[in-house]
């Protein structure tokens, strides 16, 4: 990292220090530090070939029209089989023991954050960890969406009534939960301190939920520039789990 760039973690460092409701909101990039790509980025999924676009393929309609399809390209690219949490998620869930941060706010699917210990966490577009079959609502984790590919029609079908699971996601046409939008907006309308990482801001409607933090310190830690860096009281344009790693933790 540069000169300044210390000289900003530093001044992050100050921030995390003085604040009293710390709550952090976060996007795919903190994910890609452990090697989940995100959609956007020269390397992310919107620029690799498929049979489909990708944002079609994760649609709702599309799930309904062809899950086959839709699940062929969800255990490729959706799945994080394997992936571990990264400095970020660490530091994070550290902060949270501490009782510094108040809550996570994610736009992430894969889990990650509980992986590495975070408790209090707001997933807007759901999580992969989560399927439900959609006659009799039983529950099912990943690894039974993932090992059902070997099932001859390679869809994941409940073992106790037949029907069709479906992962806790939030698809393309569907709305956010609005229970879990209610708990991010309570947070981010109550923090003193929002940062703000590892995200483009471009996705709504949740990237329209900063718009309620009414608070004194507004930090962007992304490694490209965003439309509200102008607004921001600290911006830092480097990879997320570099930053926070080098946080300690009072």
């Amino acid at each position: 990292m540069s000169l300044n760039t210390f000289d900003d973690v530093s001044i992050l460092q100050q921030i995390i220090d003085k604040s009293k409701y710390l709550v952090f909101f976060g996007g795919a990039g903190v994910s890609t530090e452990s090697g989940i790509p995100d959609f956007r980025s020269v390397d992310g999924l919107y620029n690799q070939e498929w049979k489909y676009p990708p944002e079609q393929i994760i649609s709702a309609s599309f799930f309904y029209a062809d899950a086959k399809e839709f699940y062929r390209f969800y255990r490729a690219k959706l799945l994080p089989k394997g992936k571990k949490p990264n400095a970020a998620h660490y530091k994070l869930a550290e902060l949270e023991a501490c009782g510094k941060l108040k809550a996570v706010i994610t736009q992430n699917i894969d889990g990650l954050h509980q992986m590495a210990g975070s408790k209090n966490v707001y997933e807007l577009h759901g999580s992969t960890l989560r399927n439900y079959c959609l006659d009799c609502h039983a529950f099912y984790d990943s690894t039974f969406i993932d090992q059902s590919e070997n099932n001859e029609d390679k869809l994941p079908h409940c073992t106790k009534c037949g029907g069709l699971v479906k992962p806790d996601v939030v698809l393309y046409e569907e709305g956010l939960d609005q229970n879990v939008i209610d708990g991010a907006v309570r947070h981010i309308a109550s923090a003193d301190t929002l940062i703000i990482g590892g995200t483009s801001l471009s996705v709504y409607p949740a990237a329209g939920l900063i718009r309620y933090f009414r608070g004194e310190k507004l930090v962007l830690l992304n490694k490209s520039a965003t439309a509200q860096d102008s607004i921001a009281d600290l911006v830092i344009h480097e990879p997320i789990g570099q930053v926070l790693s080098q946080i300690k933790v009072q």
